[in-house]
């Protein structure tokens, strides 16, 4: 089931990370870099960010999630994520699932490691487009990614 997690609640926002934290560090595994933003994340800078949080729970267990900005018609995916024990299980396809029909929008936009080739795969699978990438520093470029609905 996917609900609505209110971020502001300090048990839901440590839930969060007890998802995030195992996830990124699989993608910066991956990425060959420990040096990404979500790994520094505490309970306070999750309530401070702004994001609105949608979580797939199994048996009351919250397994993955996704975080999004929502401007005019425009979704911003800002994390996407599932516990390294649920990986391969559809999960993350569900949870963008969900808000591709939850919200009245022309446009998702979402970036990721360029090197993460799990997240750049399911990215392009699902039909969005690479608009850029950015190097961040020698060992860590994004690649940002579109779909026009």
């Amino acid at each position: 089931m996917i609900k609505k997690i209110d971020i502001s609640i300090n048990k839901n926002a440590e839930n969060i990370l007890e998802i995030q934290i195992p996830a990124y560090k699989v993608e910066a595994e991956i990425i060959g870099s420990y040096d990404i933003p979500p790994l520094k994340d505490t309970i306070d800078t999750l309530k401070q960010c702004g994001e609105t949080f949608f979580g797939y729970y199994l048996n009351e267990e919250l397994c993955g999630a996704i975080s999004i900005k929502v401007e005019d018609d425009e979704v911003d995916i800002h994390r996407l994520i599932v516990h390294p024990n649920y990986f391969r299980k559809g999960l993350a396809q569900k949870l963008l699932n969900f808000i591709v029909s939850k919200f009245e929008i022309e446009t998702i936009k979402v970036a990721t490691g360029s090197k993460n080739a799990p997240a750049v795969s399911f990215y392009k699978k699902n039909g969005f487009q690479n608009i850029k990438e950015v190097t961040v520093n020698e060992q860590l470029s994004l690649t940002f990614f579109e779909k026009k609905l």
